[in-house]
């Protein structure tokens, strides 16, 4: 796993072993910020980035020109290797961990907002589980993505003209969130992306 673009690209990052954590792809990250350059959107950012694993969008967005990026993990594997690459990565001056779930650290993380840029690639369990569906009986993490993410927003942490960002399984539709409306959904193989903003602030979603 590369970044790949921006100051830092081709610059290697370390994953845990295991099939714990499921890294965004190269080729989604790649689309994902073609687009959110296209828009202007990365430049200058604070970004946020929650369900961090080893922290491939954060280190994304900074190589691309945010100033600064917030990681939210809880995975003691995933945390060792999102540490270490901030140390390869020589970011320790524009980057922040917390070492806890999501659901404990929507507090903390509402007052380090708002955030331009809202990162969110869950376990696809704590999406799918979270409408009853058929990974319900697998629970990764305590609670459900869009219960926390409903929170993250409701704290304050996305600026008004800001953009939360979903990653989730092609095989379903992104959740509702109160407060905001989809602006764009665009699907690479198993995976799907869903770009979310404050509601009437952009234009209508395109199509998938």
């Amino acid at each position: 796993m590369r970044i790949t673009g921006g100051a830092l690209r081709s610059r290697i990052l370390r994953a845990p072993k295991g099939s714990g954590t499921r890294p965004t792809t190269d080729r989604v990250r790649e689309a994902l910020f073609s687009m959110l350059a296209s828009d202007s959107r990365i430049e200058g950012a604070r970004v946020l980035d929650i369900y961090a694993g080893t922290g491939a969008l954060g280190f994304e967005a900074l190589s691309r020109g945010a100033v600064h990026a917030t990681f939210v993990e809880s995975s003691r594997s995933a945390l060792t290797a999102l540490r270490a690459n901030v140390v390869d990565l020589g970011l320790t001056d524009r980057t922040s961990v917390l070492a806890v779930d999501v659901e404990t650290a929507t507090a903390r993380i509402g007052r380090g907002g708002p955030f331009d840029i809202v990162f969110a690639d869950p376990p696809w369990a704590l999406i799918d589980g979270a409408r009853g569906g058929p990974q319900s009986a697998r629970p990764v993490h305590r609670g459900d993505a869009p219960s926390s993410l409903r929170d993250v927003v409701a704290r304050g942490a996305l600026a008004p003209h800001g953009l939360l960002i979903l990653e989730h399984s092609a095989r379903s539709l992104p959740p509702d969130l109160a407060g905001l409306e989809i602006r764009e959904r665009r699907r690479f193989g198993d995976t799907a992306i869903a770009i979310y903003a404050p509601s009437g602030t952009h234009s209508p979603p395109s199509p998938v």
